[in-house]
């Protein structure tokens, strides 16, 4: 398993606008996603994959507050996203390991 990324105060101000654009984008795309199919436990297995993507979101936010990415949260979102069919946007989420430079 991949460590959290830890960044600088300077590199964390700088990036900032672009991660939050990522995890904002992710946050409003998979709140419009529809259940692949109809029916109750569709319904429900939907609902649940999208809580955990906005879940691992959250998470994104938490460990970006305290200057890292959190690497728990990439992978919950990830995993949620492709689940959804989300692939492109799962690789955004993923790309952010790198946003400092290294890793």
């Amino acid at each position: 398993m991949t460590q959290d990324q830890t960044l600088t105060q300077d590199d964390r101000a700088r990036l900032d606008q672009v991660f939050m654009q990522v995890v904002l984008d992710v946050q409003a795309q998979v709140q419009q996603t529809q259940p692949p199919q109809p029916g109750n436990l569709a319904a429900m297995f939907h609902k649940e994959t999208v809580s955990d993507a906005l879940q691992g979101c959250a998470m994104l936010i938490a460990g970006w507050n305290e200057n890292r990415v959190d690497e728990a949260g990439v992978q919950r979102s990830a995993k949620a996203l492709r689940a959804l069919e989300l692939e492109e946007l799962a690789e955004r989420v993923e790309r952010l390991r790198g946003i400092g430079g290294e890793g």
